[in-house]
């Protein structure tokens, strides 16, 4: 009698209840097309990603996933209309490392970084290069240190945005090594990488799978690989530890889901997302392009944003940057 004077009662929050654990019933999902939004434009390394593993998703859950670009606002445009869609489990976001960084970097935010959204799937990791272009001379970080020192606040260094893991990673640098160098933000790999290669700024971190070919061509200069140890993509590249600056850096992506999102189907794209980074068409791109491959459960992912807050907090904190 309790529970159905309750039930009586409360109708809309058992019509909701009912819904999520219809929801989580196998079978009952994906009840139509599911998207994954991208908070960066085309091109990058993170809508590659994004695409590949949508498609590989597609074929294994028998229902379209739609990829979707929306960028602007470092990322916080498209992680911001993620947040506020329906905790249903169609409508996923493809996050990269600024969504880490923004929680300290952006006054502000429209969003809570830990309590609006929920951690489901790290899928790859692209091992960072610091590159150049050959019109600049430099053909080592001795070299680009010298240049600094020489001429304080003129070279530059681009990145993929504000906040982004290249614009955190060179003011880092430029802390380690002791020099002034201009901050160039672009909206997206892709068009700082254009102006890198025309020679229209200095230096750049950037992506191996995006800068090989170049480097390999003799378009671009390799100064260090952003790496440990000597990268398996990339062997007979110094890595800037060699050279006496131990920063690593590199960009990954990984998928997020709005909060509330039935835990059933959270494990769900994460299995399907483990079984699409196996799959041998996925290791075939990731091995031509560069990236590793970072298969894993919810909870590891949840630890890794958690530890990525963290690093670039402290990045953040001690170079003094803001924004708005």
């Amino acid at each position: 009698m309790q529970r159905r004077h309750f039930l009586q009662a409360c109708p809309a929050a058992a019509l909701a209840a009912t819904g999520r654990l219809a929801l989580a019933q196998p079978g009952s999902w994906p009840a139509k097309p599911v998207r994954i939004i991208v908070p960066f434009t085309p091109g990058g390394t993170t809508d590659m990603v994004a695409r590949l593993i949508g498609t590989e998703l597609g074929k294994q859950l028998g229902q379209a996933v739609i990829v979707e670009n929306k960028p602007g606002a470092g990322t916080v445009i498209g992680v911001d209309y993620v947040a506020k869609q329906p905790a249903d489990g169609h409508t996923f976001v493809c996050v990269a490392n600024s969504f880490t960084a923004n929680k300290t970097l952006v006054k502000n935010l429209p969003y809570d970084t830990t309590r609006d959204l929920q951690p489901v799937a790290l899928m790859g990791l692209s091992e960072h290069v610091l590159a150049t272009h050959p019109s600049s001379g430099l053909k080592s970080l001795a070299d680009l240190r010298k240049a600094a020192l020489a001429r304080p606040g003129t070279l530059t260094y681009a990145s993929f945005g504000n906040g982004t893991s290249a614009h955190l990673s060179g003011a880092l640098l430029c802390q380690m090594m002791g020099v002034d160098m201009v901050h160039v933000p672009y909206k997206g790999q892709g068009p700082a990488l254009t102006d890198l290669l025309g020679g229209q700024v200095s230096v750049m971190f950037g992506n191996w799978s995006e800068f090989r070919a170049h480097i390999e061509s003799g378009k671009l200069v390799a100064l260090g690989m952003a790496t440990r140890q000597r990268s398996r993509f990339a062997p007979d590249a110094p890595t800037l530890a060699e050279q006496g600056v131990a920063l690593e850096s590199n960009s990954w992506q990984g998928l997020l889901a709005p909060a509330g999102t039935p835990e059933a189907v959270v494990q769900r794209v994460n299995a399907e997302v483990n079984k699409a980074l196996a799959s041998p068409h996925v290791v075939e791109v990731f091995a031509k392009s560069g990236v590793v491959s970072q298969a894993g459960s919810v909870a590891q992912f949840s630890g890794f944003v958690h530890s990525e807050i963290a690093k670039y907090g402290e990045i953040i904190r001690r170079a003094n940057i803001t924004m708005g």
